[in-house]
Formats: C-alpha cells, structure tokens, sequence
C-alpha cells in the first residue's frame, strides 16, 4: 500500500513538473545584439531603439526577462564600426540588428553564421548581404529604406520650399555613401533646374570647409546625403547650413532640417523586430524576404524657414505629414 502511495507521489510529481519545465523553456534568456552607426547619445539612434525595443515587447521579448540586449555605438567612424562589429559577433548573440551599409559590411567580416537583421539598408542586393529580394539566400536579411531614385524628389522639394536656389551642393564620404546615389545624380544631368556641385569629405573638420566656400556665392542650397558620415555629423550639418543661410533638404526627419521627406526609420526597426522575433523561434534569415518602406513622410520646419527668410508654399504645408512651428 505504502509502496504504491509513493509510485502515484512520484507520478503526481514528475506529471506536475512538466509545466515548471516547459516554463523554464519558453522564459530562457535570449541575447540580440545591436550595433548602430551612432553615438549612444544620438536622439534619432535612440528613437530608432525604441521603435525596436517596442517592438520586441510588442512580441512578448522583454528586457530582464527573457531578452538580454548588447548595444554598440562607434560613431560613423568607420574603423570604430569594424572594431565594434568584431566585439560584439564575438558575444555569440543569437541575433543581431544592423543599423545601415557599413555596419552590415563590417559584420560579415565577422560572421557568416550568425543571423544579421537590418533596420535599413539602401541597395542590399548591390552590396552584396543577400541574393535577392525575395530569397535572401545567406544569414542576412531586412528592411530597404531608400531607393536612388529619391534624389530627384529631394532636389524637386528643396527648389519648391526655396525657389532661388540654382546651386545645391552634396556632401558625402567616399568609405560610406552608398554610390548608387552618386550615380542616380549623374544620370539627372540637365533635367533637373539646378547645378549640382560635389563636395567628397573625409572628416567632420572638412564638412565646414566645403559649406564655407560653397556658401560664398549667392544662390545657394544644400542636400544631404543619405551617408552613414553625414547621419553621425548632422547636427553640425543643420548648424552650418543655418549659420551661412543655406536652405538643405534631408533624406529622413532630423532636429531644426528646414525639410526631409523619407522612411520613418522608428518604424522600420519596429518591423524589424518582428523578423528578430521569427528568427529566435526557428526560422532562417535565408527565407525572410527583404521589405521595402511601407511609410514615408514629409517632414517641413517652419522656424527654421523663417530663420532662413522663406516663405513655405501652402501647397507643401498641406502635403506635409508633420509641420514643425
């Protein structure tokens, strides 16, 4: 009697520790790492973060709970992205999330095993990350941010918000601008109503070289580009084209830009998180298709036009998704 008490004890036991197992399962700790092109105190790097870590959660991955989080920010500098990519693939993270061409580049020195989801990425295919769009083939796959077609719509909205620009100037750093820009700006030639001055840089000091000396002569105005150099040096950007009254069209929403029309890159590396989500749960990066921007935005500053003395067309006003007074 005594003995089949204990057998139906030690059933009853083992049958209700199954549950406890199978909890320990589903709550282990899983580790994503993040390397983002970006000082750690960069609002537009944090917000893109938030929509990432809003995601995850969104999904039931929680920080301290069943999520760890190892986050990188070297900057723009392109020997701190590599340096940085190396440290954090040798953490093993199960995955990582890439923040543009260069940081993605500089992971696959490091790993071709570990799975890679980009936030953005422009031209993934002609980088090399993935075969194709539909299959990405390897251990990387994402978000497209921008196609090289954009740069006509920019040059279109900075001559509509600043109608005597007739010269429009383009910084970019030969180690990190995606060239597909370089190329879909030739190929514009003279059907665009403005000249196009290049202005290649190599450090953040030469950025106020080539404003200065750009800005000597009337007529004047300023894109820039969509390179990982000129997102980590912005600000100086915004203040140099403000200082030498230079109105400046922007790829995607930065502080006091006069105008920027682009993808909500929160709302990328939110979508993003989804893809970090089916990868932790078995799939491969190899069968989740690339995703082109599903959101862009219109974005105009109307303090900063009245500091440069414009007048915004209402036409713009009303096309605007946000207007900033």
């Amino acid at each position: 009697m005594k003995r089949r008490a204990f057998f139906r004890l030690l059933g009853g036991g083992v049958a209700a520790g199954w549950p406890l197992v199978a909890l320990a399962q589903a709550e282990r700790v899983r580790r994503i790492g993040v390397l983002m092109a970006l000082e750690a105190n960069d609002p537009e790097g944090q917000s893109e973060v938030r929509g990432l870590k809003q995601g995850l959660q969104d999904l039931g991955w929680v920080e301290g709970r069943n999520l760890q989080i190892e986050y990188s920010w070297p900057g723009g500098d392109p020997d701190r992205i590599h340096a940085a990519a190396k440290e954090l693939a040798a953490r093993q993270c199960d995955v990582i999330v890439a923040r543009s061409t260069p940081v993605v580049a500089a992971l696959l020195k490091e790993t071709r095993t570990i799975p890679i989801v980009f936030g953005w990425v422009v031209d993934p295919v002609g980088s090399g990350f993935v075969q194709s769009f539909p299959h990405p083939g390897g251990n990387v796959t994402g978000f497209q941010n921008l196609e090289f077609s954009m740069v006509g719509k920019w040059i279109e909205l900075l001559t509509k918000i600043a109608p005597s620009v007739q010269r429009v100037v383009y910084i970019y750093n030969l180690m990190t601008v995606p060239t597909g820009f370089l190329r879909a700006l030739a190929q514009l030639g003279p059907s665009i109503p403005v000249k196009l001055v290049a202005a290649p840089v190599h450090n953040s000091a030469e950025i106020d070289v080539v404003i200065a000396e750009f800005a000597r002569e009337p007529g004047g105005g300023l894109m820039m580009m969509p390179d990982t150099f000129n997102e980590a040096n912005y600000a100086q950007i915004i203040a140099l084209a403000e200082k030498h009254g230079l109105p400046a069209v922007y790829p995607h929403r930065f502080r006091d830009g006069l105008i920027s029309y682009g993808p909500d890159l929160p709302n990328l590396f939110k979508r993003a998180a989804s893809y970090v989500d089916r990868i932790l749960r078995g799939e491969k990066p190899a069968e989740l298709p690339v995703q082109a921007p599903t959101k862009y935005e219109l974005v105009i500053n109307l303090k900063t036009a009245e500091t440069l003395g414009l007048a915004v067309p209402q036409s713009l006003i009303v096309a605007a998704d946000e207007v900033i007074d």
